[in-house]
């Protein structure tokens, strides 16, 4: 990650490419599958990056990804001079800090790169974009750049000629699961695969590691604690938040005659605290098995410690403010390295139970929380604390978004009849059901909600 300044981050999506060819090399060798097995391709990728590229698709400049905080007074400005109510009803969100208003920072601030610019992509479409040759997008991937509107289930013009947007920069727009293009005949010499190899499916981590839950129905919460962490909630009814805390988008069964919304609450410093507590505190001494085991040593609450989990960017979930990572209540004849894991475990967790009373508020009926058994739900502490806080039983799976998203690419090729077929052999390898008594979790996570309120005032 480049960030030459702070709040910002930047990669360059050659260094994507890069990784792609290594890990499809990899993939071949490991599998022992031929090249001719192989029909179809999906791809999820980190949501609301910004990708440029000229009529000839060469790449403008380092991609503004995801937890870059540079527009988001741009994007907070425009939702006062649209009108809040419009913004709310049509794109279901601020136009905050996401990528429609990265592209109108580069309007402003690069505007000699702005005007070679032939289409706007985000990641995943880069990245077909390589394979396949055809730059293209998804209704899904541009909700999620809030560029769609709702109400009329088309572009948001009226977003496009607010920032001074060609509705040409909008790439075709293709469906989520369907035949999207055949890989190039150079590229598929480069990768080991043949030309009879077809992109079938694109989608943004979070839908997509919805997906391979089998999270496509409302009431179903799916979980994600890796770089960030993300609750991501299914409604089948247009709704929005009024502060924009959390996001709704279109998910990937989303179609113009059926509404289908996810509901993403993001918190960015999630694993990326986690390294910094093993790297720094732990001075890399532990594995991430041996921190978890040294926070359960530690009671509920940590014994007065608390962490605020806010150290990798401005956070929508606090309305745009950046507040750092911060630790309270620290006392140096009491606590120790395994109060600090404890502690950030905790901060993580209360951090998704302020997002989840946020989704409620605006109707959301949770039953379950769906993960992969991956990343910080590895750790007891973690999902444990989850399920008692909010009352619901965690289920963990054996899925990760790349095998979620070559499920999906069977159903876009049509290797797969229906969503039901495509998940057959999803198994359930953990479930966690809620205690009968909360009042310790509740009672730490008072106090650490009362530090976070005097932060965000």
């Amino acid at each position: 990650m480049i960030s030459v300044k702070n709040g910002w981050a930047e990669q360059n999506p050659e260094i994507w490419w890069q990784h792609l060819v290594l890990a499809t090399k990899e993939i071949l060798q490991r599998s022992r599958a031929k090249a001719g097995e192989i029909h179809g391709i999906g791809i999820t990728y980190q949501m609301h990056g910004l990708v440029l590229v000229d009529k000839d698709q060469n790449v403008l400049r380092p991609s503004i990804i995801w937890c870059d905080s540079r527009a988001a007074e741009i994007g907070n400005k425009a939702f006062n001079e649209i009108g809040q109510e419009k913004c709310l009803s049509h794109l279901l969100n601020s136009p905050g800090n996401f990528t429609a208003s990265k592209l109108k920072w580069v309007k402003e601030n690069e505007p000699e790169i702005f005007e070679k610019i032939h289409k706007i992509m985000l990641p995943g479409d880069y990245i077909a974009m390589r394979l396949t040759g055809e730059i293209q997008t998804s209704i899904s991937g541009l909700s999620e750049g809030i560029f769609w509107d709702f109400q009329k289930n088309d572009i948001a013009d009226f977003l496009l000629e607010h920032y001074g947007f060609s509705r040409n920069l909008i790439p075709e727009i293709v469906p989520t699961f369907s035949v999207q293009g055949q890989l190039k005949k150079d590229v598929a010499n480069e990768l080991g695969l043949t030309e009879n190899t077809f992109v079938c499916y694109r989608a943004g981590d979070q839908p997509n590691n919805a997906f391979s839950l089998n999270v496509l129905k409302a009431g179903e919460v799916a979980a994600n604690a890796g770089t960030s962490g993300v609750l991501y909630g299914l409604s089948d009814k247009v709704t929005f938040d009024n502060f924009s805390r959390v996001n709704p988008f279109a998910h990937v069964n989303y179609e113009k005659e059926h509404t289908k919304l996810g509901i993403l609450m993001c918190i960015n410093g999630t694993g990326i605290q986690n390294t910094w507590m093993r790297n720094t505190i732990g001075n890399k001494q532990y594995s991430y098995q041996e921190m978890n085991q040294l926070a359960a040593e530690i009671p509920v609450g940590s014994e007065g410690l608390v962490i605020l989990p806010f150290g990798n960017g401005s956070e929508r979930i606090l309305q745009n403010k950046q507040i750092d990572s911060q630790i309270h209540c620290l006392n140096f004849n009491q606590h120790t390295q395994k109060h600090l894991f404890r502690a950030a475990q905790e901060g993580i967790v209360f951090s998704f139970y302020y997002g989840m009373q946020i989704m409620k508020e605006m109707g959301l009926e949770i039953n379950v929380i769906k993960a992969g058994y991956t990343n910080m739900f590895l750790s007891p502490v973690f999902g444990g604390m989850l399920s008692d806080l909010c009352g619901l039983p965690v289920e963990l799976f054996n899925a990760d978004g790349s095998v979620g998203a070559a499920r999906a690419a069977g159903v876009g090729f049509g290797f797969y009849p229906d969503f039901q077929e495509a998940f057959k052999h999803l198994k359930r390898v953990k479930q966690i059901e809620p205690a009968q008594n909360n009042d310790l979790h509740l009672k730490a996570y008072e106090k650490w909600l009362s530090i976070l309120k005097l932060n965000i005032k």
